[in-house]
């Protein structure tokens, strides 16, 4: 499958939201129930490492990064989110979405990317771990959705190039 990976824009966020949407309807993605709008979403991620992967005019999937904290001290550690439409499944998207996202960051000086992914959700659990994260814990209970407590595990990959 041919695509190219570029910077996300605002005319981008139609096509995005609605891979995200497709995501939060799975309920094992987020604990997000609704797609922000675009102002609310953008306002927290990074623009430097907010990308799309496209074939022409349509979106295949995206990939951003969030601050973790507000405190200095963080500046470097941010938290990844990537999804890939239903029909981009298994094709590849999704792990040069993640690699790219990987050069992007430390492009920029981020030297920790964390991810809290579903158990369940075992596909991006394996897509983080082929590009160098590792499982650092679960954490159990962490959240509500639908009156159930979730588990999250919580990975992580340190750039051996951001010191």
């Amino acid at each position: 499958m041919e695509f190219q990976i570029e910077k996300m824009k605002y005319e981008d966020w139609e096509q995005v939201s609605k891979i995200y949407d497709e995501g939060i309807k799975t309920g094992n993605a987020t604990f997000e129930t609704d797609v922000p709008s675009w102002e609310s979403w953008i306002s927290k991620h990074l623009l430097c490492c907010n990308i799309v992967a496209r074939r022409g005019n349509k979106i295949l999937g995206w990939a951003a990064v969030s601050p973790t904290s507000s405190r200095e001290v963080y500046s470097g550690v941010t938290e990844v989110s990537i999804y890939v439409s239903k029909e981009c499944k298994r094709t590849g998207v999704g792990l040069a979405l993640l690699k790219e996202l990987i050069e992007l960051s430390e492009n920029n000086g981020i030297w920790t990317l964390q991810a809290g992914i579903f158990p369940e959700n075992k596909a991006s659990i394996n897509l983080h771990k082929k590009c160098g994260f590792k499982i650092v814990g679960i954490r159990e209970k962490i959240g509500k959705m639908d009156d159930i407590w979730r588990d999250v595990v919580l990975m992580e990959r340190r750039s051996k190039k951001v010191v």
